[in-house]
């Protein structure tokens, strides 16, 4: 064994005497690159020797080793500080790692003390503790003798939820309270028997002796018309004509103050109209446009939500769900997803997460048209009715009128008696197909089928208020169609323009139309 032992030894020698005679090469090299005494002693052998120019060298040499050695020190120090700060880092992750492993430990002890707890409280409440967790509702969890219910009425066929007057798990605030607050709510009948013609007037009457807001009698008929042809108006012109002013007035009318959402430039989707849930608290974020929206679905009175300065964010993008939805031909259909499950004490308004969009409300967007906002895209403008308020009207002595109740369907039962009783006549209807081909041809736009309904419907109601055929399909084609223009080249348009005013001249009369020629010089200004 004494012999395995020396040999072993003479062995291994072999190689760690190579890595010894390695590190102590590497060290001697290092020691005699920066030996200065050794270059000093060269420099000493051959100063008699060299000339002047050789000297010049021998500076230029010293200083390019001065250099190189210089580089070599940087080189070292940055690569050491670069491990260094390497080697912090990787202690930080470590310790973080090992933070989060203790966390992780934290989170499994507290999930089983909430286990510990929920096995106890329902056991309490009469439940074996083996059953899932999974199969109690937040409103089984809040169940007690202490809190007082209300038996929904059974509707046609189906049965409605009880009502827990106060539930602390409830996820809806806004809308369970409204649910508590209508719970014996039955639906009025306030004998409406007025005509539009007289609505208008009398909108216009209450609106400047309880306001004093002044328009004049047109402005209410395109208001009103607006309402019969779509359920989204748009009041566009200057700053301080009275736009939000004029939605405000109808609110107060009704009786059912409007619902002000005032639009923030960070407006981005649809969450920023009706809330969203937030998964930390289990409750969902209720808007005041929600909480309206869900009354308006237990009355047959008129809701009004105002969008205030609509187009700071870009409509399309937090408008979009609702501009398709209420394009939908059956209301039936007008329903939009708020969560995607149900919850056993979820408002009695919801169906599988699911709200019914009422048909009793209207939504009114104000837009100034500056360097502040974006532009409104033809998707917002073809499903809505502008309505352009550029001046403030002057004053007039008002007949002392006060606001009214209005039932929705009796309003809806005017315009559609409207539309029945004043169709387009046929004489104006060919001229308006005869404008289309004019319009496709010269400059390449048409009217399209939803802007042929919807016009339609605002021209008969328009009628109806006391305006005439002519006036109302003016207004409609300079705010629906004629702004199409803006997009395109108004310099290469120009001449065009007024081949387009003398068209209708001759088609409609020098006395008429006078709304699409006053936007069509206005656009020749533009150039």
């Amino acid at each position: 064994m004494d012999t395995f032992i020396r040999f072993l030894y003479e062995f291994m020698s072999v190689f760690f005497g190579g890595i010894g005679k390695i590190i102590q090469g590497l060290i001697s090299g290092i020691a005699q690159m920066f030996d200065f005494s050794q270059y000093a002693y060269v420099v000493s052998n051959y100063h008699n020797d060299l000339n002047m120019a050789e000297w010049v060298l021998v500076v230029i040499a010293i200083i390019l080793l001065i250099v190189i050695l210089g580089l070599i020190v940087m080189v070292l120090f940055f690569a050491l500080r670069k491990y260094i700060r390497f080697r912090k880092t990787l202690v930080k992750e470590e310790s973080l790692l090992e933070e989060i492993g203790n966390l992780q430990k934290e989170v499994v002890k507290l999930s089983d003390e909430k286990d510990k707890l929920l096995a106890m409280k329902v056991t309490q409440i009469g439940l074996s503790p083996t059953e899932s967790a999974e199969e109690l509702t937040p409103s089984s969890s809040s169940s007690s003798d202490s809190i007082e219910t209300i038996d929904g009425e059974e509707g046609e066929g189906e049965e409605k939820k009880d009502i827990i007057i106060d539930d602390p798990n409830a996820r809806f605030s806004k809308l369970h309270a409204i649910d508590v607050k209508y719970r014996n709510y039955k639906v009025q009948n306030y004998g409406n028997t007025f005509t539009l013609e007289e609505l208008c007037e009398t909108f216009r009457q209450f609106a400047a002796s309880k306001l004093r807001l002044y328009y004049t009698t047109d402005m209410m008929r395109l208001f009103i018309s607006g309402m019969s042809a779509t359920r989204l108006i748009i009041l566009q012109g200057i700053s301080g004509t009275g736009k939000t002013s004029l939605a405000y007035a109808w609110g107060k009318f009704i009786k059912n103050d409007a619902i002000i959402a005032s639009v923030q430039p960070s407006w981005r989707d649809r969450t920023e109209l009706f809330g969203y849930f937030n998964e930390f608290t289990k409750k969902f974020n209720e808007t005041e446009v929600l909480r309206g929206m869900y009354e308006a679905n237990y009355t047959d009175d008129v809701y009004v939500t105002v969008l205030d300065e609509m187009n700071i964010a870009r409509v399309e993008y937090y408008f979009a769900e609702m501009l398709s939805i209420l394009e939908m031909p059956s209301r039936d259909e007008w329903i939009i997803e708020l969560v995607p499950n149900e919850w056993d004490n979820d408002p009695v308004g919801l169906n599988g997460g699911k709200l019914q969009i009422p048909d009793n409300m209207w939504y009114i967007g104000t837009i100034n048209n500056d360097d502040s906002t974006f532009a409104v895209t033809d998707k917002v403008y073809d499903r809505a009715m502008p309505i352009d308020i550029n001046e403030k009207f002057p004053p007039f002595e008002p007949v002392d009128t006060e606001a009214m109740n209005i039932n929705s369907s009796y309003l809806e039962s005017l315009f559609n008696k409207a539309k029945e009783k004043n169709p387009l006549s046929t004489e104006m209807e060919t001229k308006i197909n005869e404008m289309d081909d004019y319009v496709i041809k010269h400059f390449r736009i048409a009217f399209g089928n939803r802007i042929v309904k919807q016009m339609k419907d605002f021209v008969a109601t328009y009628v109806e208020c006391g305006g005439t055929e002519v006036d109302g399909v003016d207004y409609y084609i300079a705010r629906k169609i004629l702004r199409k223009f803006e997009q395109l080249n108004l310099a290469y348009i120009r001449d065009e323009i007024d081949g387009f005013v003398e068209y209708l001249d001759k088609s409609f009369g020098k006395e008429h139309f006078n709304e699409c020629k006053e936007y069509l010089l206005r656009l020749k200004k533009m150039v």
